[in-house]
């Protein structure tokens, strides 16, 4: 089972850049603290992984037709990627790393093994996410002010409510993003290599979680506070976003980034307050990171492949 190593360290990667996602905001507008937000997301993740996972590992497993040694490579070139992105504190997408490591594979053994439709539905759905992040946004983001306004609260009592608020919502994307991303990680393996979904969802939950708990920080405070600067409110807007987009790729079993339903949410307020308002430098930086992603995953792939093939 010495294959499952890299899908341990690319969950590892995972976590590192996408998953403290869920509580970048909260931790950077100082509702809450770094090491109480990694220890919660690292919960849910997991929990999220092995309750609602399954769907996602088992479209990923039909996605392809994998040796032990082309997965292992397939999924340690998408970790390196993430890895040199988290290193640029840049928050990308580990779908697109693995995607992009996949068909640099694919390129090497049997393009036809893929199936490129299913390839096609996902791209769509890449798009969609960031998008979709953003509309609803601008959509809950006078709704939630309405709502906020009718409690009639006290600045003590919308404090208190606004961080009980923020700790509920983004257990609520760890989970979320544990149930979609885990598919990214183990999903390879399934029918391939194993069958046991349980334990495919298990290992690759638990790595997502050290990556949070180990190398999450810089990623984290990119999208937290340099792209747009964000109030309690409005952080918990973002979070709420993410979490509903993310939960909702899950249900269909597609993979989808958080790192990209996060900095939608995250420009759709920055729309709502004014386009000043946004860093357009990290814009440009994180849109370099998307662009370069998929193509850096699989020109990895292909050449550790040409090695040890």
């Amino acid at each position: 089972m010495w294959f499952i190593s890299g899908g341990i360290f690319f969950g590892w990667a995972l976590g590192s850049n996408d998953a403290a996602n869920v509580f970048g905001t909260a931790v950077a507008s100082r509702i809450l603290k770094y090491r109480t937000a990694v220890i919660l997301a690292a919960i849910f993740i997991l929990l999220g992984a092995i309750v609602e996972g399954q769907e996602g590992v088992k479209r990923i497993g039909e996605l392809t037709t994998q040796t032990g040694r082309t997965a292992f490579i397939t999924v340690l070139a998408a970790g390196i990627t993430v890895t040199i992105m988290t290193s640029l504190k840049l928050p990308v997408s580990a779908s697109q790393a693995f995607l992009g490591a996949l068909i640099g594979m694919g390129l090497i053994t049997d393009a036809d093994a893929i199936h490129w439709s299913e390839v096609l539905g996902m791209l769509a759905c890449w798009v969609g996410t960031p998008i979709g992040a953003a509309l609803l946004a601008l959509l809950l983001y006078p709704l939630l002010a309405r709502l906020l306004l009718m409690l009639h609260l006290n600045l003590i009592g919308r404090a208190i409510f606004l961080k009980t608020a923020l700790v509920i919502s983004g257990c609520y994307g760890a989970y979320a993003l544990g149930a979609n991303n885990v598919a990214n990680i183990t999903g390879i393996y399934y029918k391939n290599l194993s069958s046991s979904l349980f334990w495919l969802t298990l290992i690759g939950g638990a790595s997502i979680a050290l990556g949070v708990l180990t190398y999450s920080k810089n990623v984290m405070l990119t999208v937290g506070s340099r792209l747009v600067q964000l109030s309690s409110f409005s952080a918990l807007v973002a979070v709420i976003a993410m979490a509903a987009t993310v939960h909702f790729y899950a249900q269909f079993g597609v993979p989808v980034s958080t790192s990209q339903a996060i900095v939608g949410a995250v420009l759709g307020i920055g729309l709502l307050k004014g386009v000043k308002t946004i860093n357009q430098r990290t814009v440009v930086r994180i849109l370099f990171g998307w662009l370069n992603t998929p193509l850096i995953a699989g020109l990895v792939c292909w050449i550790a492949g040409k090695i040890f093939l």
